[in-house]
């Protein structure tokens, strides 16, 4: 059986810079600036995981974002510790809760925010 190891998340966006500072500001990502192929190039590490920003223009053919839940690629979860904390500090930020934080089962709290171009994002503390 071939290994299959993580790469990248990939986000579409008409705003890479605002995406950027979003998720730096927010989340603490960790911005990558460079140029590709003469074009420059913005990119994030989120947990140690790579994300990656395209930039999408007027009639590229790209749809507009699903309201979620949808099938498919639903959401990614970024893993805390301290998530009421870490949500208080969130609202305090402005970030829009798609769920507020609960308990799901014994020692597992969740909960769902919104990114830039509706990306739901799930935090999780296995913590508790």
């Amino acid at each position: 059986m071939a290994k299959f190891t993580w790469d990248h998340v990939h986000i579409r966006t008409p705003d890479v810079e605002a995406t950027a500072q979003w998720f730096e500001k927010m989340l603490g990502a960790e911005i990558k600036r460079s140029t590709q192929q003469g074009a420059p190039r913005v990119d994030m590490v989120i947990g140690g995981q790579n994300v990656f920003l395209a930039p999408v223009t007027a009639g590229d053919g790209v749809a507009t974002p699903p309201k979620t839940p949808y099938q498919g690629l639903d959401h990614f979860g970024l893993a805390v510790t301290g998530i009421d904390a870490i949500a208080a500090d969130l609202k305090a930020k402005g970030v829009k809760f798609t769920r507020e934080p609960v308990t799901v089962r014994p020692g597992t709290r969740v909960c769902f925010i919104e990114g830039p171009q509706g990306v739901s994002i799930e935090l999780l503390d296995r913590t508790v």
